[in-house]
């Protein structure tokens, strides 16, 4: 008698925190959560900015220490656990000492700033990530350095005293560094003041461009690179590629192809993804470099396909059309590199936070359900700080990179300040404290849908096709196949899932009895997982399913 009471309370305990609410598992984890066992670069990464994540040493700031005390909200690396998000990858945005709050204009790139800690911080740091086995990439500003790095105030000082004389770069090889001219061209040029000189610098007048093409400058980075390798980096997040020759495809390439060369010379499955901002035609032509990933910005920010699909009422951004759309990126990206791995996001640090991008009453269904369709992509996904919590910010950049929400108390401990004017913006949800003891909120729904990821290679792996004759305006339906070796046998068995979305404020029903997965007719048991946004569940009975508002289900 008291088994079965034993049992009746455990059964009541699932049903609450798993079985219904906002999200469910159709019937249990039928997969094992893999994020300990990945040993490949598809992997699911979360972007921080350590200025803003969490301050261990009580100035507002946060620090190397702090973040390393927080790994276990990122992966506590026990995969059986359901404390932590599941995240396999960090990308640190700049660590290196700097200027400026942002630290994208470095002073010197073998350092750690001060603001954040030390080099022995940072070890301590790696460490924790390998036993958790996260593999950190660092952000690698190489477009520009500070006006304040020495090799820009030696080639400076050079310049000031030619006294009319033409520069020699066996006297200060620094000049040859960046792209002085004695014209102000077109574009964005700056004044070496005291001289008749000018530089280029495309961000900012204190961020001075440098020349990737000198073979000095090159062999800096080649340096740079084992430093941080030596360290035990995983690889390297490329900030501004298309600038290091503003908007020249192919010397970009070469760029990226030389840098990929040298890195994987080093470490040879060292990950490098880079940032392209522009259409998707022409990042696409970027993978002809043989880096790993180019950032999948089609899909990301408020004018994004995602975003667009999602808000509805347009007859460009369907359910459909969204489908279309990720089954494109085979396409588009296999044209210039077989061995492409895509590199899909919804937000970065230089966009406006995603809970912004909806309003009414399905707002949060929508921002829940958005995040799925990035994360259900294949590739290697990124995920924003604080995405998982619903968090807001938009305008300056600054709002966009406010203090991790962990707390509405400003003073509780661990709480960042934010860079300067962060603090005015007025957050929609709750912080961590409240979501992690409501089991219908965003940060659980994040959850979800990493531990979900996690356990279907066929979702990060998968090749992508869209069933035609499933999909309409409301409904996306993506069929997913991934071949993996089978366990015990020297051989190769293709897989696949099927995803369906309901990207609509509607229950909709879909005829699944003509469908067949795995050789085997949909029936019952093929549904496995379902996200969900409502108190309604997805049911499949007959060879129907009925699913729920703004849903998505995972059938095997």
């Amino acid at each position: 008698m008291k088994k079965k009471i034993i049992s009746c309370i455990l059964v009541l305990q699932i049903l609450i925190l798993g079985g219904c609410g906002n999200f469910s598992t159709a019937s249990g984890m039928e997969r094992e959560v893999n994020t300990q066992g990945i040993q490949d670069n598809y992997r699911t990464f979360y972007e921080v900015f350590v200025y803003s994540f969490y301050d261990s040493d009580g100035d507002g700031i946060g620090d190397l220490k702090g973040l390393t005390g927080k790994l276990d909200y990122i992966n506590d690396g026990d995969d059986s656990s359901d404390s932590d998000l599941g995240f396999s990858g960090i990308w640190l945005m700049p660590i290196m000492p700097s200027t400026t709050y942002h630290k994208y204009d470095v002073t010197d790139y073998c350092d750690i700033d001060k603001e954040y800690g030390t080099l022995e911080d940072f070890k301590a740091f790696m460490e924790e990530c390998d036993s958790r086995n996260i593999s950190v990439i660092i952000d690698l500003a190489m477009n520009h350095t500070s006006s304040q790095h020495p090799w820009f105030l030696q080639a400076c000082e050079y310049l000031k005293g030619l006294d009319g004389k033409e520069p020699d770069g066996n006297e200060c090889k620094y000049f040859q560094y960046y792209n002085f001219s004695k014209e102000k061209l077109a574009g964005y040029y700056y004044p070496v003041e005291g001289t008749e000189w000018y530089y280029e610098g495309k961000f900012w007048s204190e961020m001075p461009d440098l020349n990737l093409a000198n073979e000095n400058v090159r062999q800096e980075f080649t340096d740079i690179c084992q430093f941080w390798l030596d360290l035990g980096v995983a690889g390297f997040r490329l900030d501004a590629a298309k600038e290091y020759v503003s908007d020249r495809t192919a010397d970009n390439v070469e760029i990226l192809s030389w840098f990929n060369d040298m890195v994987k010379s080093k470490k040879e499955d060292a990950y490098i993804v880079a940032e392209v901002w522009t259409d998707m035609d022409i990042y696409a032509k970027y993978y002809a470099s043989g880096i790993d990933s180019l950032f999948n910005f089609s899909f990301a920010s408020n004018d994004g396909i995602i975003a667009k699909t999602v808000n509805g009422g347009n007859e460009s951004y369907t359910a459909k059309t969204y489908g279309k759309a990720v089954e494109k990126c085979k396409e588009a990206f296999s044209e210039y590199s077989e061995a492409y791995m895509d590199a899909p996001f919804y937000t970065n640090h230089d966009m406006g936070r995603s809970a912004g991008y909806y309003s009414g009453e399905y707002s949060e269904n929508q921002t829940k359900i958005a995040a799925a369709m990035n994360l259900f992509m294949s590739g290697t996904a990124f995920v924003y700080y604080g995405e998982e919590l619903g968090m807001k910010g938009s305008g300056a950049d600054e709002k966009k990179r406010a203090g991790m929400l962990w707390s509405l108390d400003k003073n509780a401990e661990g709480m960042c300040k934010g860079p300067e004017g962060a603090d005015t913006v007025k957050m929609k949800y709750n912080s961590l404290e409240e979501q992690a003891e409501d089991s219908g909120s965003i940060y659980q729904y994040y959850k979800k849908a990493i531990k979900i990821r996690n356990s279907y290679p066929e979702i990060v792996k998968g090749d992508t096709v869209l069933v035609e004759e499933l999909s309409n305006d409301k409904v996306c339906a993506l069929l997913k196949s991934y071949e993996s070796m089978v366990e015990g046998k020297e051989e190769l068995e293709e897989k696949e899932v099927l995803l369906l979305f309901n990207i609509s404020s509607e229950e909709v029903e879909i005829d699944l009895s003509q469908i067949t997965l795995n050789g085997k007719e949909v029936n019952s048991k093929s549904l496995k997982e379902s996200l969900l946004t409502s108190e309604a569940e997805a049911v499949l009975e007959d060879g129907k399913l009925s699913m729920p508002v703004y849903s998505v289900v995972v059938l095997e």
